[in-house]
């Protein structure tokens, strides 16, 4: 143990100036503590408080969806030019190296198969191994006007509530079933019910009218949904898009890696994304490196 303070010099407690609390750079995160502070710092870049995520939790209702069939050979070499990764425990420590040093966001909900009703989920994965896996963020889906909507919703708080005692934050997804419409107002909806309840970012759909609408009435940050795949201009326009009208960043699945030159568009999205890139500009990246590959 150290030992005495000898020191002669006089203490200096600087009581006249009071410590400094700055704020965050992540809207609605200002009064978090510091653990839910330090993940969400990396999964966010805090130099443009924007993330590029990777969706790749397809397989847990759809199995080996196209171009996950070998996650190992076609997505690990994508990953280190994500900012962050959502996937699944199973693929997490079946193909991910722990050298890679990717925050994960962690899909943690599960139940049917595509081939039963989507909203019937439950939490799959317990706190404790969340914590050993070292996760950076916990996330399940909430079907607003689903059938089971208040079990999806319940499992989103017990998301949150066992994330709090640990620090760990939740993203909750804004699933859109098949009965539902994908306009503003529902989104809406669905976004500030996640964020009322304590979820600390939402993930949702780009909808091109009012999309700025869904931003300004939830506290916390909104990433973008990828959904289904898009010819590559299309999803780069998108994301310019939703960027431009204030989500936080994107988590594109389908249309990284179902794309011709999967690490190609992730870069080009990356540039959208955290350099305010114009989509012809970033077509124009995309099929340089394309090219080059």
């Amino acid at each position: 143990m150290p030992g005495e303070d000898t020191s002669q010099k006089e203490k200096e407690f600087f009581v006249n100036i009071p410590q400094q609390t700055p704020g965050f750079f992540l809207k609605g995160a200002g009064h978090l503590e510091w653990g839910m502070k330090y993940r969400l710092a990396r999964i966010f870049n805090p130099k443009t408080g924007r993330t590029v995520m990777i969706a790749i939790d397809h397989g847990y209702v759809q199995g080996p969806t196209t171009g996950l069939e070998r996650i190992d050979l076609t997505i690990v070499p994508l990953m280190p030019f994500a900012d962050a990764l959502m996937l699944t425990r199973g693929i997490l420590r079946a193909v991910v190296p722990p050298t890679l040093g990717k925050p994960v966001v962690m899909r943690c909900s599960g139940g049917p198969s595509i081939l039963k009703e989507m909203s019937d989920e439950e939490i799959a994965v317990d706190i404790e191994d969340a914590i050993r896996m070292d996760v950076a963020a916990l996330t399940c889906q909430v079907f607003i006007g689903g059938i089971h909507e208040t079990r999806t919703v319940n499992n989103m708080a017990k998301l949150i509530n066992t994330g709090l005692r640990y620090g760990i934050p939740t993203l909750a997804v804004t699933a859109v079933g098949k009965e539902m419409v994908r306009d503003a107002k529902y989104l809406r909806l669905a976004c500030r019910i996640c964020a009322e309840l304590g979820a600390h970012f939402v993930k949702t759909y780009y909808v091109p009218e009012d999309f700025e609408t869904i931003v300004a009435s939830c506290p916390v940050p909104l990433i973008m949904a990828g959904g289904k795949k898009l010819p590559e201009l299309e999803a780069l326009t998108m994301a310019y898009r939703a960027i431009q009208e204030g989500a936080a960043g994107v988590d594109m699945g389908r249309n990284i890696f179902q794309s011709e030159s999967p690490q190609a568009m992730l870069q080009a999205i990356g540039k959208v994304v955290h350099e305010d890139m114009k989509p012809k500009d970033a077509f124009d990246y995309y099929q340089t490196l394309k090219n080059k590959s």
